[in-house]
């Protein structure tokens, strides 16, 4: 989050919007939502008929569309504590602050004895929702960062289908997308 926060917005935004309004927009471009998701983040939903938590992976169901039932807000983001992770968040745009993403990226592994133990890669702007990439996140258990770098290159080139917008190609996209990943294997 700390990667993430200087790069949100402008300073008047970051002092009056909230972590749950940027998420309830549904943008695919919006950058809390992979930082979120990459941190294991849950979002609990309040209603007269109380509350509900869902992964938030599970909460942008189509372009701007949340599981938010009429009647619901957002209560809070729950994010757990994990020690021994390392994590990464990268964000391309035309300017470095006060501008929405081209893509941005979030990754957090957990490596014990050198060894990616746990995965969490996650992308926006590249899809109609923040997407996890769990075949990219399987791919990486198991093997060092080092190992897990030409396969999960591969599974990322392929698994989203980037959209062409005022923003970027959809090539240019999908070539950020593998080297987003790469930048961050050390």
């Amino acid at each position: 989050l700390d990667q993430m926060l200087p790069l949100f917005a402008s300073r008047q935004i970051r002092h009056r919007a909230t972590l749950g309004g940027n998420l309830a927009t549904a943008s695919p471009i919006g950058d809390s939502a992979p930082v979120l998701m990459a941190l294991d983040a849950d979002i609990v939903l309040l209603s007269r008929s109380g509350e509900r938590s869902l992964p938030l992976h599970e909460f942008f169901i189509d372009y701007r569309k949340t599981a938010l039932q009429p009647g619901e807000i957002i209560l809070r983001i729950e994010i757990p504590r994990k020690s021994e992770t390392r994590s990464v968040f990268y964000k391309v745009s035309k300017r470095r602050e006060m501008d929405i993403s081209i893509v941005s990226g979030a990754f957090r592994v957990t490596i014990e004895e050198g060894i990616v133990r746990d995965a969490r890669i996650v992308f926006g702007g590249v899809a109609a929702t923040t997407r996890r990439v769990f075949a990219a996140e399987e791919a990486a258990v198991g093997k060092t960062l080092e190992e897990s770098l030409p396969v999960v290159s591969a599974i990322l080139a392929q698994a989203l289908t980037p959209l062409t917008d005022a923003r970027g190609t959809a090539a240019f996209r999908s070539g950020v997308v593998p080297s987003l990943w790469k930048k961050f294997v050390p």
